[in-house]
């Protein structure tokens, strides 16, 4: 946010920043932006949420406990690297044309955190089963 002068950045996991906020991450303010949001649409948030529901499939945060936090980066890196384009801005991410993941260790505990998208429910769970064999074998 800071290189590119970002007015927000957020994470899948939850996790908001603002930059009239001092960078900082913030729950409140996407909680009540949200709630004003739904307040103006004058629907229920399942209503307002459905578009997006029906046309992207996340599988939310999975965390695996690992013992080589490099080594797992290094492997999924080589295997998926040729399926899109690598970045490494936090941990691991891949980009292809209709999914994409981010695998990042914990700051905390010897973990990887997965949050990995695509455009069908088939196609989800299909990268997601080919990610954590990965991480778990």
């Amino acid at each position: 946010m800071r290189e590119t002068g970002a007015v927000f950045g957020g994470e899948v996991s939850g996790h908001y920043y603002f930059r009239d906020f001092s960078k900082a991450d913030s729950g409140i303010i996407p909680a009540l932006l949200m709630l004003e949001y739904v307040s103006k649409q004058g629907k229920p948030l399942s209503e307002v949420l459905r578009p997006y529901r029906e046309h992207y499939f996340i599988t939310g945060e999975i965390n695996t406990r690992v013992s080589d936090v490099a080594a797992k980066l290094e492997k999924l890196e080589k295997h998926f690297s040729p399926q899109g384009k690598v970045t490494h801005l936090d941990g691991l991410s891949v980009d292809a044309e209709d999914w994409h993941f981010n695998v990042r260790p914990s700051n905390t505990e010897p973990l990887l955190r997965l949050n990995l998208e695509a455009l069908s429910p088939e196609l989800m769970e299909s990268k997601r089963d080919e990610v954590l064999e990965i991480i778990r074998s």
